[in-house]
């Protein structure tokens, strides 16, 4: 039986996103040990989840600015990679349409992959829920407090344990993005945009300002969004043609 108030809604919400909360532990931590390699102060790191909250943006900012790359690179690089979210926040609009901008604005901000991914499924079974934003909030706000939470852990684990840093951690960035991407690579359009985008970036490796970075995500991004056009069914009068 669907919750039938706000409060049982919101915990339920909670509740859905447990598993999401574990998965997202073990990189809230790494990234809070990998602060400690960059020029950032601890309460910069934790300042960056606060008000980025974006954990690939966040990898890739820190690994950015520990190869000293320009202010504009970091802030483009995290843009383009952050754009998937204007599809999260379309596929989601039909349900939040009608709340004040005051919601809208607090639950995009709250918008992740791990929360679009038990939001969107909840409102594909219950499409006309009245209590749906309070759902969708239970679930970004468990997600949030977990990312402060063990970015924090992560600060103070990297700050008592500094030779960490000497022993390969900031190699588990690399092994992080590694772990989210391979399991995507199942479908056409996202083996061709992680091909394409690690061509480019290996044939542009020597510009400067880590501009073959640039260049790799833009690329990789096209790609993957010409092809899922491509393989998409084309309608002829409403119907697939």
């Amino acid at each position: 039986m669907p919750p039938t108030s706000a409060l049982s809604t919101f915990m339920a919400g909670v509740r859905d996103t447990v598993p999401m909360l574990v998965g997202a532990a073990p990189f809230g931590m790494i990234f809070g040990a990998l602060v400690g390699a960059t020029a950032l102060a601890p309460w910069q790191g934790q300042l960056m989840s606060l008000g980025v909250f974006a954990g690939s943006s966040q990898f890739i900012a820190l690994g950015l600015m520990a190869g000293l790359a320009g202010t504009l690179v970091i802030w483009f690089a995290t843009f383009i990679v952050n754009l998937r979210h204007m599809l999260y926040a379309a596929a989601l609009l039909p349900h939040v349409r009608h709340l004040p901008q005051r919601w809208r604005w607090l639950l995009g901000f709250l918008l992740t992959d791990e929360t679009f991914a038990v939001v969107d499924s909840y409102y594909r079974q219950q499409p006309q829920a009245p209590l749906g934003h309070w759902y969708f909030l239970g679930s970004g706000l468990s997600m949030y407090a977990n990312w402060q939470c063990w970015t924090l852990i992560g600060l103070v684990f990297g700050s008592v344990f500094p030779q960490l840093q000497t022993l390969g951690l900031d190699f588990a960035m690399v092994v992080t993005f590694i772990s989210i991407v391979v399991p995507q690579l199942l479908r056409l359009p996202h083996l061709a945009a992680a091909l394409a985008a690690g061509s480019v970036a290996y044939g542009l490796k020597d510009l400067p300002f880590k501009l073959g970075l640039l260049a790799a995500i833009v690329v990789g991004v096209a790609i993957g969004m010409l092809l899922t056009q491509w393989r998409r069914p084309k309608t002829t009068l409403g119907r697939p043609a």
